[in-house]
């Protein structure tokens, strides 16, 4: 290596990639911690409006007692999941905005779409049309946040410690949804219920984190990758330079810097250089760019209907399901709900995606996740009285039962947190090439927020009685126990491991056939990297120069 630099001790990393101890630097973490604070945007939302909707004022305003019960459920369904339909034109939106204005503007436009969408829902004086614009509005800000705070990361850090990097965007949801647990929890017991602050304090969480979210963006780096897709090479140096802490002219640099314009160059001389459509067509037209796009879906599809994300928004209301009385305990088990999915994030963070690989932190995950939501549909499905009949008294000899019920939707939450919800967005944010990566990721966080919409506004439904239109609470957790069983069977067979690979050579895992690549991808992939290795050593060429050597054959 050069200047004699020793390698760094980190524990973190999966593979040998040979990284100068310069690179784990204050720059790398602060720009983490920066973008990885858009997490809290989801978070701070799914955690704060099921609380401010629970408050006596908020209903009051919006004169919620004046409708049937069915009537009320179809308005807490829509005002809950406002957000997610005004997210999907977001993160739709976004593909747009980080490729023509980058990712550091379009952090700070989407702040300010999010700020001006919960004014709206703030001042809207009872007017549920004005609720339902302000949340619309803020959506459109929030469904920006999973595509431009997983890009970046993922493209400013080192392959190395990539999972650890952007899943820290995972642990930011969940500090946003113990913040807005807490931020309830505590209105609650200081607060009168018929203040407006009763609800608004809480919800005034949304201005605080995009505004500093905001400020933060001025004192980042554009992404080097960004720069050289914009044809920017000079600037791109002297940001990669910045954020890995070495010299312009140091090997580690150059060797990355040139790995991404060779990158770049073989898909803009693959497609001719076309403009969007060309974009468009390389993302669906290449059979493993779309077999990509095929696994980012399902993954959306399969994470939120696994019930785990409804769970969250729903805590309050789930927990009185189970057995759990008062407005204060029922906050209060809540709030922990969250510290413990907040524990679990930064576990698979630390300990595992970037050592036990992607692939076995999320089969770890879901299986949790698949064993907790058995035992509830099996404890609802003994007492089928739970959440149907409102005269229902749980009998004593249930109690232990139901505590274990609860127990399980903490169980529930840590697997989710080490599995899917950290899976989401990694594995979204580093399989695509960087032509294609915006628009890729813009297309699974658009199904991303359609599905948790879609499992938002029915699962109130879903949780009432037949005769109300709904399959009862059992039929709901039974639903979600075989959509999870069905999404770990389909990650073993069909998800390649993709820890320690760097983004110009992710290629190198789909040059398999489809139906090969979730059992033997990574295999192949690594006996295609020896033999590259190989070959460059027979060539003579030094050994710093073979990781860059290995990437760009993955690629041209």
């Amino acid at each position: 290596m050069a200047g004699g630099a020793k390698k760094p001790l980190n524990v973190f990393r999966l593979g040998d990639r040979d990284d100068p101890k310069e690179v784990f630097n204050w720059r790398l973490w602060f720009a983490v911690i920066s973008f990885g604070l858009m997490g809290a945007a989801r978070g701070v939302d799914e955690g704060l409006i099921s609380g401010a909707f629970n408050s006596v004022d908020f209903q009051n305003t919006i004169n919620y007692d004046s409708y049937s019960k069915v009537e009320q459920t179809n308005i807490k369904a829509n005002v809950s999941a406002m957000v997610q339909i005004g997210s999907v034109g977001g993160a739709l939106f976004a593909f747009v905005v980080c490729d023509r204005i980058g990712r550091l503007w379009a952090t700070r436009q989407l702040c300010v779409l999010w700020i001006v969408g919960i004014a709206i829902f703030m001042g809207a004086n009872g007017n549920l049309g004005a609720v339902y614009a302000g949340r619309f509005v803020a959506g459109l800000g929030v469904g920006q946040t999973v595509v431009v705070g997983p890009v970046y990361l993922a493209e400013i850090a080192p392959a190395s410690v990539r999972g650890l990097c952007t899943c820290v965007f995972t642990g930011f949801v969940y500090l946003g949804i113990v913040l807005a647990y807490f931020a309830n929890y505590g209105c609650e017991l200081h607060m009168s219920d018929n203040t407006h602050k009763r609800w608004e304090v809480p919800t005034s969480l949304h201005i605080i984190f995009a505004g500093l979210i905001s400020i933060l963006s001025f004192l980042q780096y554009e992404s080097p990758r960004f720069l050289v897709k914009k044809g920017k090479h000079e600037e791109a140096l002297r940001n990669l330079a910045r954020i890995r802490h070495l010299p312009e002219d140091h090997e580690y640099v150059l060797s990355e810097l040139n790995a991404i314009q060779v990158s770049h160059e073989a898909e803009m001389e693959a497609t001719h250089g076309s403009g969007w459509l060309g974009v468009v067509k390389e993302a669906f037209l290449v059979p493993s760019n779309l077999y990509r796009l095929y696994l980012t879906a399902m993954a959306q599809i399969m994470s939120q209907w696994s019930g785990a994300g409804s769970i969250t928004l729903y805590a309050p209301d789930l927990f009185s399901l189970l057995g759990i009385t008062g407005d204060n305990e029922t906050l209060l088990v809540t709030a922990v709900f969250g510290i413990v999915k907040l524990v679990a994030a930064i576990l698979c963070a630390l300990f595992l995606v970037d050592v036990i690989g992607r692939k076995r932190s999320l089969l770890l995950g879901i299986s949790l996740q698949a064993i907790s939501m058995i035992y509830v549909a099996s404890f609802l499905t003994d007492v089928p009285g739970m959440g149907v009949d409102e005269d229902f008294v749980l009998p004593e000899s249930k109690r232990g039962v139901s505590r274990g019920a609860i127990a399980m939707i903490y169980v529930s939450g840590f697997g989710w947190a080490l599995g899917w919800n950290s899976m989401q967005y990694l594995l979204t944010a580093e399989l695509f090439p960087l032509r294609i990566r915006a628009l890729a990721t813009s297309i699974a966080m658009t199904l991303h927020f359609a599905n948790q919409y879609g499992n938002a506004r029915a699962v109130p439904n879903m949780l009432l009685g037949v005769d109300a239109g709904g399959i009862s609470p059992k039929g709901t957790f039974w639903f979600f126990a075989v959509v999870t069983a069905l999404g770990g069977l389909w990650v073993l067979v069909t998800v390649p491991e993709t820890a320690g690979r760097s983004l110009e050579s992710m290629d190198r895992l789909f040059e398999l056939p489809w139906y090969k690549i979730g059992l033997y991808g990574n295999r192949d992939a690594e006996q295609r990297d020896l033999v590259s290795a190989t070959k460059a050593q027979e060539a003579g060429m030094p050994v710093g120069e073979h990781r860059e050597h290995a990437d760009n054959t993955a690629r041209v």
